[in-house]
């Protein structure tokens, strides 16, 4: 800490010797300058006022008002310091009202003169070397060893303690001026701080000691490691359990930079959902793709992702995730998926003596402490992994479901073993809503613009250093992590994540072939809850094949409880007779197939026929959630008017062939298996 608080001394003026020990000398002269100006003034007042009992009054007291000038005066500096400044200021005050009333050569006057002068100059000497001196600076200012620079940066009566020096990294405690200095004047000093060091000021922060008002730890970072670009290689640990922490970066000291998704029981530390969020060019794609990349090489997980760009950045990792949609409507299905599944995974969890996710939930339950049977044996039931949904540039998502379409899943999924993911530009109040905002306890903030830091970190943190403003789209990957598991004094510390180039496409789409064939499966209860929803629209992760995954096949057959027994014929149907020839033409029936522009117009019981037969097309199509606007084309076909197609839309709901939505107007399909 001393190379970083104190100042040495320049080199001398000249080349020659006589300069160089002139130049070393001059900082030490004034005391002995002192010295010899005492006496002096002592025989030239003896002179004028030897005689003289009011000048003995005055300078009397002169001699005291002086004194107590110097202590007043030395409140600012060190206990030290104004001590030896009064001392020598009564020594040399008596001394000379002494030499003025009775001769400078009475007495014992010109030996103290003589001995306790050169002491007197000799201890400034001594001080002033000690200053200087790094093994002597904490002694010689009491823990005080910042070479004047507090003072500078207006914290001149605090006091500096003990200094921990790693490599690029310096910590100094600080201890405040009781009753005069808080947190605040100490994060308010971090700019002047940094100016004094002639460093960046994301290159010094503040941590507050929560127990102490005016206690505290500077943090100075002198060298900024995170200038080099590092590319991303691959996982940190293929095959490991999502609960192990993601290695996403470094900090500026060197430092992993990492993540925890699901909580600790044993360490207390709390299941969590991320907010990644950052301004145009702050690379923001690439610290996405750190985290899934992460993610993905895990044993015990799966990964929803919707993507409105189309898969854009995240193409090769697409077949590893165990159901992928572009947004729009198939992000409106998986939204009431999300919902849908909550629960479901709860109850599981909650049957099986889990109070949260924790990796042997993962496992089959073998264990007769999580057991679902009323006997206490094991009950061998299929493991539930660990779900990861990504809502990526969820701006778009929402604004289409608006701004709360987040906040239940947010509030309730941690206790599901769920994490949300959500990434967007920027988190403002207007895009997303404040329950949302408080329900994301992690956030990963990049560069942005400096109005909208606010939005992304708490205000601790920006108080104590953090400011991703600075950066805007400058420096890209350059970010701050907070997050549960993360000690706090990391919070206000940058870090960078790692870059991705064309040449990690090809590890990356390896990486997804590695998923397909090693990850985990949707279990039985989450597939079940999510095929309930979104039916034919979500199949899970297919293997090498195309096929889709077993937990996925299991859940549409335990929910298909269907007599598939006889002919495929429905009951509306069974009293036909296939041999029977068909009616005959009537009249006005110019074209007896329906849709086309000639014909007789559809009778209601048609009508309302062809509207199921509408609902099964969207149905067997993947689009789960419809409108009055999605049957456009095929009220024009048909003949029929919008407001037709609503009231069937709303005698479907009641049927419990649709269920309402969050957004006016629109309607989710409940499957034909889950309506049966």
């Amino acid at each position: 800490m001393i190379g970083f608080l104190g100042h040495p001394q320049g080199g001398p003026d000249g080349g020659s010797i006589r300069a160089y020990l002139l130049h070393r000398v001059k900082p030490h002269l004034p005391p002995w300058l002192g010295w010899g100006a005492t006496g002096l003034a002592g025989a030239l007042g003896n002179w004028r006022w030897g005689e003289s009992a009011a000048a003995g009054v005055g300078l009397t007291l002169a001699s005291v008002g002086l004194t107590g000038a110097t202590w007043l005066m030395g409140k600012s500096t060190s206990k030290q310091r104004r001590l030896h400044s009064a001392v020598t200021v009564a020594a040399g005050s008596a001394w000379l009202t002494a030499a003025c009333l009775a001769g400078p050569t009475t007495g014992p006057i010109d030996d103290l003169y003589l001995m306790g002068g050169p002491v007197v100059a000799l201890s400034w000497n001594v001080r002033m070397v000690l200053r200087h001196n790094p093994e002597g600076a904490a002694g010689a200012e009491g823990g005080s060893a910042d070479g004047g620079l507090l003072e500078k940066i207006g914290l001149a009566r605090a006091q500096i303690g003990a200094t921990t020096v790693e490599p690029n990294r310096v910590t100094a405690r600080i201890g405040l001026e009781p009753g005069e200095q808080t947190h605040d004047d100490a994060t308010k000093a971090l700019g002047r701080l940094a100016s004094a060091l002639d460093l960046p000021a994301s290159a010094v922060r503040y941590t507050p000691d929560a127990d102490s008002s005016r206690r505290g730890e500077y943090v100075i970072v002198p060298e900024d490691m995170l200038s080099e670009v590092v590319e991303w290689e691959g996982p940190s640990n293929l095959g490991g359990s999502i609960a192990e922490p993601l290695v996403i970066g470094r900090y500026d000291d060197g430092a992993p930079l990492l993540v925890w998704l699901p909580g600790d029981p044993e360490m207390g530390r709390n299941s969590t959902h991320i907010l990644i969020a950052g301004g145009t060019g702050s690379g923001k794609g690439d610290t996405a793709l750190n985290v899934l990349t992460e993610i993905l090489s895990r044993r015990d997980v799966i990964v929803w992702f919707s993507d409105p760009k189309a898969f854009q950045d995240f193409a090769p990792l697409r077949a590893g995730l165990d159901w992928g949609v572009e947004g729009g409507t198939q992000t409106e299905i998986m939204v009431a998926a999300v919902e849908a599944v909550i629960p479901a995974r709860t109850r599981w969890l909650g049957a099986h003596g889990y109070r949260q996710w924790v990796p042997a939930a993962a496992e089959v339950q073998n264990d007769p402490e999580h057991t679902c049977r009323s006997d206490g044996r094991a009950c061998g039931c299929p493991g539930m992994p660990f779900l990861v949904t990504w809502f990526e540039e969820a701006a778009n998502t929402l604004r289409n479901l608006g701004d709360d379409t987040f906040t239940g899943i947010a509030q309730e999924a941690r206790s599901a073993g769920i994490s949300l993911v959500v990434s967007l530009q920027r988190p403002s109040y207007d895009q997303m809503s404040t329950s949302t905002r408080a329900s994301l306890p992690s956030v990963i903030a990049l560069g942005c613009d400096p109005r909208d830091e606010g939005f992304s970190l708490p205000e601790t943190v920006i108080d104590a250093g953090a400011h991703p403003g600075a950066w805007g789209n400058r420096r890209p990957g350059y970010c701050y992590v907070v997050s549960p598991g993360i000690d706090e004094d990391r919070y206000p510390s940058p870090g960078r994540t790692r870059r991705f180039t064309i040449r990690a496409v090809p590890v990356m789409e390896r990486l997804a072939a590695w998923a397909q064939r090693n990850g985990a499966h949707a279990d039985p209860v989450t597939a079940g809850a999510v095929s309930g929803v979104a039916g034919r629209a979500y199949t899970g992760r297919t293997t090498d094949d195309g096929a889709p995954q077993p937990a996925a096949l299991r859940a549409v057959e335990e929910e298909d409880d269907m007599n598939h027994g006889g002919l495929p014929v429905d009951p509306e149907d069974a009293g036909i007779d296939p041999e029977e020839e068909l009616p005959g033409a009537e009249e006005g029936d110019d074209a007896p197939i329906f849709g086309q522009d000639t014909g007789h117009k559809p009778s209601p019981a048609e009508a309302r026929q062809l509207f199921a037969q509408a609902l099964e097309e969207f149905e067997g199509a993947g689009q789960m959630v419809v409108g009055p606007k999605d049957f456009m084309d095929w009220c024009d076909r048909n003949n029929l008017s919008r407001p037709w197609v609503s009231e069937r839309l709303k005698e479907a709901a009641m049927a419990g062939r649709l269920e309402a939505t969050n957004t006016t107007g629109r309607w989710r399909i409940v499957p034909a298996l889950t309506a049966a």
